[in-house]
């Protein structure tokens, strides 16, 4: 942890080329001063740098709000079945924003009477930030103001998505799992039948290439995942496909963090 925070202070204070010290840093790893884990922060920590607030979003489409007339009833199925602890509550449409809940604050509305719930009196004000923020500013933005989502907005003003403090840490730290991710842990590789696999998206390139015997390899990624993602330019859902070198990728399980699982086929 010393060294992690030291190279972090020259990377900041001096503003050192990153090429140089990425490579550095793989140098370092090869020699075994630092393990696998610790790289793959230092990597991250590059990565929020650069990569911009669009680039890992929830988009629009993915969102999960709630409308400011809504009563207690609809809203508590809506939380119970998307997991999530925060919510953009709109008025007509995802473009009028007027605040977030947090499903927390309807703890003192249960078993009470439904007339007694005034949503007005619990949403909080919800922070917008532009689509091209970068993720370093917005962490450090997060961290001051004790936000745990913003909501995205394009150019002209419109709702483009939503992106929360996880989905910037696991830039650094990985893939975050909690209790509601539906992820069994098991194989990462598993044979299905004759040239055809099941992958596990957090699956590391590494993993991947040696089972494969492929060459995969980036510095801004370190999964099976961060490379569908690249390919596709989108975080892909349920059942897109994509074919790149001898490879078919399907995305058999997908979420709006994240890719869960994906089928692959060996063409001929």
């Amino acid at each position: 942890m010393k060294l992690f925070k030291k190279l972090l202070r020259r990377i900041y204070e001096n503003n050192l080329d990153r090429k140089k010290i990425i490579l550095q840093l793989r140098r370092y790893h090869e020699k075994k001063y630092i393990n696998k884990e610790l790289l793959s922060m230092l990597l991250g920590v590059f990565k929020v740098q650069e990569t911009r607030v669009k680039d890992i979003m929830i988009p629009r489409t993915n969102m999960v709000i709630i409308k400011k007339n809504s009563s207690i009833n609809e809203i508590l199925p809506l939380i119970i079945n998307s997991s999530h602890s925060r919510f953009p509550v709109i008025l007509e449409n995802k473009d009028e924003i007027v605040g977030i809940l947090l499903a927390k604050d309807l703890l003192k509305y249960i078993d009470k009477e439904s007339d007694s719930f005034n949503i007005e009196e619990i949403i909080r004000p919800s922070v917008i930030i532009p689509e091209t923020k970068k993720l370093n500013v917005l962490l450090s933005e997060f961290k001051s103001g004790r936000n745990h989502l913003a909501v995205v907005v394009d150019e002209y003003g419109g709702v483009s998505g939503l992106i929360t403090i996880e989905d910037v840490l696991e830039q650094i730290v990985g893939d975050i799992i909690d209790e509601h991710d539906n992820v069994k842990q098991n194989t990462n590789i598993k044979k299905i039948k004759n040239h055809i696999y099941t992958v596990a998206g957090l699956t590391t390139l590494d993993e991947f290439n040696a089972f494969f015997k492929s060459n995969y390899s980036s510095e801004n990624y370190d999964t099976i995942s961060g490379l569908l993602i690249n390919r596709f330019k989108r975080l892909p859902g349920t059942h897109d496909a994509i074919s790149f070198d001898n490879f078919k990728f399907q995305i058999k399980i997908s979420d709006q963090r994240r890719i869960h699982s994906i089928q692959v086929e060996i063409k001929g």
